[in-house]
């Protein structure tokens, strides 16, 4: 049409009329009569199939019906339900007491269970145990001892942790029936991590046969002083890599066992000349050094997704001169939690050491590591120091100093962990035959030659 010009003849203008009707009725049936109000609203062409049939235009009904009355159809997909974590479940269930208890990990007098051990557990509630030697007479005495430590918690919110530090060499708690394994550094020598493997196996199966189920171990620190007191054979060796290699080991022998792994003594406890169990050790290092050597170690094991991770008793004046990195919200909260991005749970070296009995008070200490970022709080010694550390904790929620989410958040680390382990008091453990487990440290120490 756009290409007609000049004047029609009178016969073409009725023809022209007819045309004009005609294609105005068959645009208004196709929609394009309606001034684009419905079209806006239409597919894009994008959207629309091009082997779609074609529409089909039906006729409108000779005169209007009402409307049918129809009932809506029913919903057959179930309502969405959140499903509660059953972790979460259980810490809305428990009181305060019980969810302070969990933080607590305590050790007690003698090889049998005194009057103050039971009122920690049945009382205080506490998440965990630790035996030293001095709790432990032989095999039968100590497997006794922990089963009457579980069936004494088993109505207790969460079973118990029963540690134990079972490094070899110098520190190692089993009985004399027991061949004995040797140092860190006597493995750490092979320079062979299948060897640091089954080292972890081997102490991992000492434990469960005997109860336990936490180990104290691997220690992570490298030598790098040779003046150090208490670390020395203790660590695998005097370079990160040989450390790195043959803790992650040990870690994975231990988890192969069925024993939970803690390593410890983070950030490093390599390079001090002064024993924390006396006094409290000064490292003048910064964030950078420590990360150049000592946090290497840790690093790696939190990467391998490491259960627990201990904190030491040492002071980093050039990182936080007020507190020792036990009690650090520097060193556990902005480094350890934050630029590491650690997730599990925080124990604290044992709270009555001289490092931090001789500088502060137990009962400041506690709430401090808590603001820090830890989670267990190991008071290895004395019913009172466990009863002082309770009261402050619980007198602190009360007066809003601590708030309640924030025990919340360890104790959710804590019982997360002991579900992953599937941990259970129900259950006593036998008198166990030591015969195939020796042999086999037999084997694995002529491997080390």
């Amino acid at each position: 049409m756009t290409g007609l010009t000049g004047k029609l003849p009178k016969s073409a203008k009725g023809s022209r009329l007819l045309l004009t009707l005609t294609l105005c009725t068959i645009l208004t049936l196709t929609g394009c009569g309606n001034n684009g109000k419905e079209q806006a609203n239409a597919p894009s062409p994008s959207a629309v199939s091009t082997t779609s049939p074609e529409t089909t235009i039906t006729p409108a009904s000779p005169s209007p019906q009402p409307p049918e009355t129809t009932k809506a159809p029913e919903n057959t997909t179930p309502p969405t339900t959140s499903v509660k974590d059953p972790i979460d479940t259980k810490i809305a269930h428990m009181t305060l007491d019980e969810k302070i208890g969990q933080m607590l990990l305590v050790g007690i007098e003698g090889t049998r269970l005194d009057e103050s051990a039971k009122r920690m557990i049945s009382e205080d509630k506490v998440g965990g145990i630790i035996l030293y030697a001095n709790n432990i007479s032989d095999l039968q005495g100590m497997v006794k001892l922990n089963n009457h430590l579980k069936e004494t918690n088993v109505h207790n919110p969460a079973p118990l942790f029963i540690s134990v530090d079972q490094e070899g060499g110098k520190v190692s708690r089993m009985p004399k029936e027991f061949v004995s394994i040797p140092s860190n550094r006597t493995v750490g020598n092979t320079n062979k991590a299948n060897l640091a493997q089954t080292m972890g196996e081997l102490l991992g199966r000492e434990l469960t046969t005997t109860g336990f189920n936490v180990d104290f171990a691997p220690v992570m620190d490298i030598n790098s002083n040779p003046q150090n007191p208490v670390i020395g054979d203790r660590s695998f060796g005097s370079s990160a890599d040989r450390v790195t290699k043959m803790g992650l080991a040990e870690i994975k022998g231990l988890r192969n066992s069925g024993v939970i792994p803690v390593v410890k003594h983070f950030p490093g406890h390599g390079d001090t000349s002064v024993d924390s169990h006396m006094e409290l050790p000064v490292v003048n290092k910064t964030s950078q050094q420590l990360a150049k050597l000592e946090w290497i170690p840790f690093k790696a094991a939190i990467k391998d997704e490491v259960e627990a991770v201990m904190v030491a008793h040492i002071l980093f004046p050039k990182i936080d001169p007020k507190r020792p990195a036990s009690l650090s919200k520097v060193i556990i909260g902005d480094q350890l939690r934050g630029e590491m991005g650690y997730t599990g749970v925080v124990i604290t070296d044992d709270l009555t050491m001289g490092a931090i009995v001789k500088h502060y008070s137990l009962e400041t200490a506690a709430i401090d590591t808590i603001k820090a970022g830890s989670d267990v709080l190991l008071i290895a010694h004395g019913y009172d120091n466990e009863k002082k550390v309770f009261n402050k904790i619980k007198q602190s929620v009360k007066n809003g100093t601590i708030s309640e989410e924030r025990i919340d958040e360890s104790v959710r680390r804590i019982l997360t962990l002991k579900s992953k382990y599937h941990l259970s008091d129900k259950q006593n453990t036998p008198i166990p035959n030591l015969t195939s487990l020796n042999q086999n440290i037999r084997n694995w120490l002529q491997q080390l030659k």
